[in-house]
């Protein structure tokens, strides 16, 4: 199998549907020998911040010297960017081969009546061989959806359970309150492993702490004792801040927007109680030099000089609010075009809300991707919200005509979708010749 065959395979698992639920990936992973019962894991759910909160710890435990898988999702540009080894992706040939011995295993499951595994399945499955083969020292482990069902959740027990805020987002599968979405998130929380949690609904909180307590599972909330913001830009920010009697001070982050002080706030937390439960140790010098150097693709990226353009994966009413906050700090006075593209399934209308205010021209696309909303219709949306609105559905008129109305002087910001954030990207970072590098 080489990797294109590996890419069609995996790919080709996605009419398979997604189903929630462990009996499938825990099979799978048995004929594998059970790789995931070798590895130490950190364990991330949550509706927003999870892969920003996974690149933080990453690169802090990258600095440290130790050998850290990443395991993400979905992917900007490459699929092998769902798989990582500190900062680099899976090998193309390594995939090929991962993959090849992850369909025979399958193949043995259905001989023995189960029903084909679906795509996360099989790609959890790939990430847990290869991380079990790579022999790394931990792996940054991030639900793909909800918690108590994800594929993720068939290991047995982390270092440490991570989740970030809890918001509403997936409600056909999670629940339509937030209630039973924390419910979900709240799945990933084990027997005696510790929890630590970011700012939160206090509904969200009460779900989270009850099933703590209920597992005797030790519960920690960020909660700063004191913060000064030093310096913030689009290029990162500066910050100081007390954090379980702990002080760190001017603590510089590469991802900017006040989301991220929050992400690393938990990042940091999480950080304390694995060295104080004696799993790592990290240097003042390696925590700084992680923190600086934190690479996370399409979190308020800049891909291109005057006009800038900026990519940001808000893609739910949590995102969008993040995102209102972060143009509020950081494009105060900048002449800002939207170039959008939403996901029909989305709560379309109150991200609108949240964000037409801060724009002075949209541009309405569509994503290539099977739920994506209609131009056309999400245009209809916003006729009736904002008098200067272009409706072009293919993604490279779509960035033409962004760039053809804001002024060098302006920005133009892609959000609403992390589907349509690789074409744009590509665009922008590979001589403009807008190759969608998603295979």
């Amino acid at each position: 199998m080489n990797y294109q065959e590996a890419l069609t395979y995996i790919h080709g698992t996605y009419k398979f549907g997604s189903k929630l639920g462990l009996t499938n990936i825990k099979r799978l992973l048995a004929l594998l020998n059970n790789p995931e019962k070798k590895l130490k894991f950190i364990h991330v759910a949550g509706t927003n911040g999870k892969g920003s909160t996974c690149s933080m710890i990453q690169s802090v435990l990258t600095a440290a010297g130790f050998r850290v898988g990443l395991y993400t999702s979905p992917y900007i540009q490459r699929f092998n960017e769902r798989i990582r080894i500190d900062e680099n992706n899976i090998k193309d040939d390594e995939l090929a081969y991962i993959t090849d011995q992850v369909k025979q295993c399958i193949e043995k499951m259905l001989d023995e009546g189960y029903s084909h595994p679906t795509e996360f399945e099989v790609v959890t499955a790939i990430a847990m061989l290869y991380y079990h083969q790579q022999d790394v020292d931990f792996v940054i482990l991030e639900v793909g959806l909800g918690g108590r069902l994800d594929a993720t959740n068939a290991i047995d027990k982390p270092l440490l359970s991570i989740i970030t805020p809890v918001d509403y987002d997936h409600m056909a599968y999670l629940g339509d309150t937030l209630t039973a979405i924390a419910s979900e998130k709240a799945g990933i929380i084990k027997e005696a492993v510790p929890v630590v949690t970011g700012f939160q609904h206090q509904v969200a909180l009460k779900v989270l702490q009850d099933k703590a307590s209920s597992l005797n599972a030790p519960f920690y909330q960020v909660v700063p004792e004191a913060f000064q913001m030093h310096d913030t830009n689009l290029h990162g920010q500066t910050f100081s801040v007390t954090l379980r009697g702990k002080k760190y001070d001017h603590i510089s982050v590469s991802l900017p927007g006040p989301h991220q002080a929050e992400n690393c706030m938990l990042a940091l937390t999480s950080l304390q109680i694995l060295e104080e439960a004696g799993y790592l140790q990290v240097s003042p010098e390696a925590l700084e030099e992680g923190l600086s150097n934190v690479r996370w693709m399409g979190r308020l990226e800049i891909v291109h000089d005057s006009p800038l353009v900026i990519i940001d994966g808000a893609h739910n009413v949590q995102g969008a609010k993040s995102l209102s906050r972060s143009l509020d700090l950081l494009l105060q006075n900048v002449s800002v075009t939207w170039l959008i593209g939403m996901l029909e399934d989305k709560e379309i209308d109150e991200v609108l809300n949240t964000l037409v205010p801060h724009m002075d021209r949209i541009v309405v696309t569509q994503p290539e991707y099977h739920r994506a909303m209609k131009a056309e219709s999400l245009g209809e949306r916003l006729y009736n919200r904002h008098p200067n609105v272009w409706v072009e559905p293919s993604m490279k008129n779509a960035i033409h005509k962004a760039l053809e109305v804001t002024p060098a002087s302006g920005a133009v910001l892609c959000a609403g979708s992390l589907y349509m954030l690789g074409q744009i990207r590509s665009y922008f970072m590979h001589d403009n010749d807008g190759d969608d590098k998603n295979e």
